[in-house]
């Protein structure tokens, strides 16, 4: 039985029969040859239960014959500590993949036990855009790395390759004619980061199947700041626009819709979608009941107040804005009749959004400080919404019909020359006067009749 070499192991001819050539130097280390001449090295152990293993080391060729001592020399180390080396790498093997793991975590996803912002479920369409990034992104560019080999590295080399759109696809949807446009960017890079940093947590939080979360410390890109913003100029095209497109009457419930967007700051969906029962007149607010930030409340200037008014509320449907073949649904042409009344206008890079953070700038501009305009927006910092409802219902309420007056005028074509409403001395004063004139006379039966209305 001599020492296992190259030279030796070369010499070993194949015979009919699989056969052993033991090393003399090393128990348990040998090679056996197969009648293909395949020569493999393995390593013979007997475990802490005194069960006998063979652990193969590799193929003659791939490794030489000291690196097979090397790698037997090390495993039956191993063995002395009471560790048992082919059971470790067996686990090692049978460990998941990040495919295998985002299947389990979309799993959990879908039946709404991973919880989003302020510990509730995450919303449906949460669900859809962190589904198309999980099967667009992480899994097309990590899924067959195992769970436990995934480095710090990988995550950024994974984010680098989104930001450089080696993702990027078109694909058809499940809705007639839909398709998918992905195209990667910045935005999807730092986004798909924070996911799969998420699905490593769960990893590790619920499955226990690492310690340290690969994606943590990631550096991000800063994702680009949106500030486009609509001047007086351009509220009075879009007023415009949408006047010409009302006079088709195709497109009458889709003017109505954007300008009340425009009026209220609320998100595009939040108006699309928003029923009967979360329209409050009476106290001029709406009541969401499910938005991004999860139930708000609202304040509702007063001429979003007057066209809710004039509005049929007893129909069939539980929408403001039912679905023109499915009234049990909401409006569905909105982003098509969007796209048809701004082509081809100056308004053509127009986004709900753009409506949106005009409404905060232009709030901004009358001199509503930072605080009052994310309760007009609906941002949950701190429940700062149900604060304001319910201690500050006056000034928010004023606030509201300040902005959304004003802007209505931008859209009818007024010239408005506006000043610092919180601190228009002349303003005030006539507010105050008129607040305070029921104290100084006793009104008449009109006048009464009037103020209690």
């Amino acid at each position: 039985m001599p020492k296992l070499t190259k030279i030796v192991v070369d010499k070993a001819e194949p015979r009919d029969r699989q056969y052993t050539v033991w090393c003399s130097d090393l128990k348990g280390f040998g090679v056996f040859v197969l009648p293909s001449g395949t020569r493999t090295y393995f390593v013979d152990y007997r475990n802490a239960n005194n069960v006998r293993r063979r652990m193969k080391l590799g193929r003659h060729g791939t490794v030489t014959a000291e690196q097979a001592r090397t790698l037997a020399i090390q495993a039956l180390a191993d063995v002395a500590k009471g560790n048992d080396p082919l059971e470790d790498r067996n686990s090692a093997r049978k460990a998941i993949s990040v495919k295998e793991l985002c299947e389990l975590y979309m799993a959990e996803l879908e039946a709404g036990r991973i919880l989003g912002k302020g510990g509730r479920p995450k919303k449906a369409s949460t669900k859809i855009t962190d589904l198309g990034r999980i099967t667009r992104h992480i899994i097309p560019l990590l899924g067959s790395k195992r769970v436990t080999h995934v480095t710090k590295a990988d995550v950024t080399a994974m984010m680098k390759d989104i930001m450089a759109g080696k993702t990027r696809t078109t694909e058809k949807t499940k809705n007639l004619r839909g398709k998918s446009i992905v195209r990667g960017g910045l935005g999807a890079a730092s986004r798909t980061v924070g996911l799969l940093g998420g699905i490593f947590t769960y990893a590790r939080d619920e499955l226990g199947i690492i310690e340290n979360n690969p994606a943590h410390g990631v550096r991000k890109p800063k994702d680009v700041v949106r500030k486009r913003r609509l001047n007086e100029d351009e509220y009075r095209a879009l007023g415009r626009i949408l006047a010409k497109a009302a006079e088709d009457e195709r497109y009458t419930r889709t003017v109505d819709i954007i300008r009340l967007i425009a009026m209220s700051g609320c998100r595009r969906g939040e108006i699309i979608e928003v029923r009967k029962a979360e329209i409050d007149t009476v106290g001029s607010a709406f009541r969401f009941e499910d938005t991004k930030e999860g139930q708000s409340v609202r304040p509702m200037g007063l001429p979003i107040v007057e066209y809710f008014d004039e509005q049929d509320m007893d129909g069939d449907s539980p929408y403001v804005f039912p679905g023109e073949r499915n009234t049990d649904g909401p409006f569905g042409s909105f982003p098509r009749h969007w796209e048809r009344i701004f082509a081809d206008t100056e308004m053509a890079d127009l986004t709900a959004h753009v409506l949106r953070h005009s409404f905060a700038s232009i709030a901004n501009d009358l001199g509503f400080t930072e605080i009052t305009i994310a309760a007009l927006l609906g941002h949950a910092s701190g429940s700062i919404t149900s604060r304001y409802v319910h201690t500050l219902d006056a000034a928010l309420v004023m606030a509201a019909d300040t902005v959304a007056g004003y802007i209505q005028a931008l859209l009818d074509g007024v010239a408005v020359t506006h000043t610092n409403y919180a601190l228009d001395r002349a303003s005030r004063k006539a507010a105050l006067t008129r607040f305070l004139s029921p104290l100084a006379q006793t009104p008449s039966v009109d006048e009464g009749a009037s103020l209690a209305a």
